[in-house]
C-alpha cells in the first residue's frame, strides 16, 4: 500500500514566522491556493481513506484533496500539531528575546526538550505513530494530511532515525510526501514534493530549490 503524507497548506501564522502548534489557524489565500494545486496533483491517485488532524489548517486541506476522491475522511486528534504550550503564537524573534537558553538547546538537541506546558517530540512521536500503525495495516492506498512536527516525526520512525534529526526530513507547507509499504518494509519514493506548486496564485508561493 502506499500512504500519502500531506503538509496543510500555508496560514498568516506560517508567513509571519509565529510558533503553530495546536493553535487552530485558518489556511491564508495562498495556502487555499497551493491546496488547490495539490489536489490537482493527486487527483489520479488511487485513494481509498483520508485521515486528517482536526485543525482547521489540516481539515479543509483534506477536504479540498478529497473533492476528487469522494473518500472517507477520518479526523484524528493524534495527528494534530506538537502542542507548543507557552510559545503559541511567538514569532522566533521573541522567542529569542525571552527563550534564548532554551532555544538553543532545541537546535543542539531537540529530542532532549519540552515545550514549556506544551508536549516533547518523543510525545509527539508517539501518539501520532499510534494512528500510522493502524492505516498501514490495511491493504489499501490512504492519505494522511498532518503538520510540519508531526510529520517528520512519523518520518523518523519510518526511516528508524533519531528525533534529534527530524529536521533531515523537514516538510514544507502544501507538500505531499509518498511512502509505500511492502512486504513489512517501507520505501520512500517521494519526500517534501512541491513541484505541482505554480508561481502564479496570490503572492505568489515560493518554489523548493
Amino acid at each position: 500500500m502506499e500512504l500519502i503524507l500531506i503538509r496543510h497548506g500555508e496560514t498568516i501564522w506560517n508567513k509571519e514566522g509565529r510558533v503553530q502548534g495546536s493553535s487552530d489557524i485558518d489556511l491564508n489565500d495562498v495556502g487555499f491556493h497551493q491546496v488547490q494545486q495539490l489536489a490537482l496533483s493527486l487527483r489520479d491517485h488511487h485513494i481509498h481513506s483520508i485521515y486528517s488532524s482536526p485543525l482547521m489548517r489540516a481539515k479543509k486541506t483534506a477536504e479540498i484533496i478529497n473533492q476528487y476522491h469522494n473518500a472517507p475522511i477520518c479526523l484524528e486528534s493524534d495527528l494534530m500539531e506538537m502542542d507548543q504550550g507557552d510559545f503559541e503564537g511567538l514569532t522566533y524573534q521573541e522567542l529569542m528575546a525571552c527563550e534564548k537558553e532554551f532555544l538553543v538547546k532545541w537546535i543542539s538537541d531537540p529530542a532532549s526538550v519540552r515545550m514549556p506546558n506544551g508536549e516533547s517530540l518523543h510525545e509527539l512521536q508517539s501518539r501520532a505513530w499510534k494512528v500510522i500503525e493502524g492505516i498501514i495495516i490495511k491493504p489499501d492506498n490512504a492519505l494522511c494530511v498532518s503538520h510540519s512536527f508531526t510529520i517528520a516525526s512519523i518520518l523518523c520512525k519510518i526511516k528508524n532515525i533519531r528525533l534529534s534529526e527530524f529536521r533531515s526530513v523537514h516538510v514544507d507547507t502544501a507538500s505531499k510526501t509518498i511512502v509505500k509499504f511492502e512486504n513489512g518494509s517501507a520505501s520512500i519514493k517521494c519526500l517534501n514534493d512541491r513541484t505541482h506548486l505554480k508561481a502564479d496564485g496570490p503572492n505568489k508561493p515560493k518554489l523548493n530549490k
